[in-house]
């Protein structure tokens, strides 16, 4: 029987190996990890990770061809095929603090496959660059459809329209080409940095300009949205509640990890706004720890992450029910497109709501013409604008 052994019980090597054991039962499959919680989470009741029918996959395939063990080195050793899906953060300090890739886990990784296993080499720079290559031309598509947004705002054009017609053509294709509040995920800025850094280590100035840039377009969505918010409710959003939905980075995930949620939050709570927070996958704990931690602190061990609540606790409220952050709102800021804010009694919504009352469409999930009939004042990223918007600055 051929074995496999995945190194990082994580978001990518947990479901992944999952999956292949379920697709290739004549496979033995085992995901290993230095973390005795996380592996005892994989081989309870209660898994660590959310991902849609995950939970029905590992049970399918839990002690027959899917094992999930900290004896890292026996399982490496027997394999046939080794994946490593280990934590590269960002460094934090040291040479290249803030744009190069921290390699400590996976060069443990590695040295430890090497001292047990055969290894076949290739070209080191060419698997290198593929892999901070295929992150940042995905990237680069979100950024460029996220600046057409704003462009589509200033004219009236339509974003969705205006990427469906360029989706046509088979050189382009349509996938990636959602306009949002901004792409968030493990890996899209981080390998972009790390391209950054490379470049700039090897005299390449220019090319690490242009690579920044697809960051920083994406950090102006995220500001631009913020600004939107705050400028179209009388320019401030002190003392207001405003309710956040979805804290996700994407929907059918309980993955936080560089979410544009944070930076958005983070941004109307430096203008004093009350939010009222709900995720149906991400718990308070993590919400308010994500909110307390500096950048880049988030993928590295829990021990080295900060402790201290964020000091802007009491201007936070983490609700279970959707109505309930909803209740008494002044505006709505849709930050994950969970299928169930699609799906919302918007007219009980409405009813429910402070007035003028303020839904700001950060996926572009709602209807909002229907919106608009209820009564809400609508924003709805790269889409014409409400007449009240018309009339109120992007900038705050």
């Amino acid at each position: 029987m051929v074995k496999i052994c995945c190194i990082g019980a994580g978001y990518v090597g947990g479901p992944t190996m999952a999956v292949i054991a379920l697709k290739c039962p004549e496979i033995e499959v085992a995901v290993v990890d230095i973390s005795t919680p996380r592996i005892s989470a994989w081989n309870s009741d209660h898994l660590p990770i959310y991902e849609p029918g995950l939970d029905d996959v590992v049970k399918q395939c839990r002690g027959k061809n899917l094992f999930f063990s900290t004896d890292v080195e026996k399982h490496v050793a027997e394999a046939d095929i080794v994946f490593v899906s280990v934590n590269t953060p960002t460094k934090t300090q040291g040479l290249g603090a803030g744009k190069a890739a921290d390699l400590t886990y996976w060069e443990s990784a590695a040295r430890m496959i090497a001292d047990v296993s055969k290894i076949l080499c290739t070209n080191l720079w060419s698997a290198e660059l593929s892999k901070l290559a295929a992150n940042a031309f995905l990237a680069q598509r979100i950024s460029s459809v996220n600046a057409m947004s704003a462009l589509c705002e200033a004219t009236g054009a339509d974003v969705s329209q205006v990427s469906h017609s360029i989706g046509t053509d088979s050189r382009i294709g349509p996938k990636f080409l959602n306009a949002s509040v901004g792409f968030g995920g493990s890996c899209f800025q981080k390998d972009i940095l790390n391209l950054v850094y490379i470049c700039e280590c090897n005299g390449l100035p220019e090319v690490a300009n242009y690579w920044k840039q697809v960051i920083k377009v994406n950090d102006y969505q995220k500001n631009r949205f913020v600004n939107r918010v705050v400028s179209s409710m009388f320019n401030t959003v002190s003392g207001k509640k405003i309710a956040i939905l979805g804290f996700a980075f994407k929907k059918d995930t309980g993955d936080t990890r560089e979410t544009p949620a944070i930076d958005v939050c983070k941004g109307l709570l430096g203008d004093k706004a009350k939010l009222s927070i709900y995720d149906p996958q991400v718990s308070e704990d993590q919400i308010l720890r994500d909110l307390a931690m500096k950048k880049f602190d988030w993928d590295h061990p829990a021990h080295l992450q900060p402790l201290s609540p964020t000091s802007n606790k009491q201007q936070i409220s983490v609700v279970w029910d959707a109505y309930e952050a909803i209740k008494d709102a002044h505006g709505i800021c849709i930050m994950t497109e969970w299928d169930e804010f699609k799906n919302l009694d918007y007219k009980k919504v409405y009813d429910n709501m402070q007035k003028p009352a303020f839904v700001f469409d950060g996926r572009n999930v709602v209807d909002v013409k229907k919106l608009r009939e209820i009564g809400f004042i609508v924003y709805s990223i790269g889409k014409p604008l409400d007449a009240w918007l018309k009339d109120m600055p992007a900038v705050a």
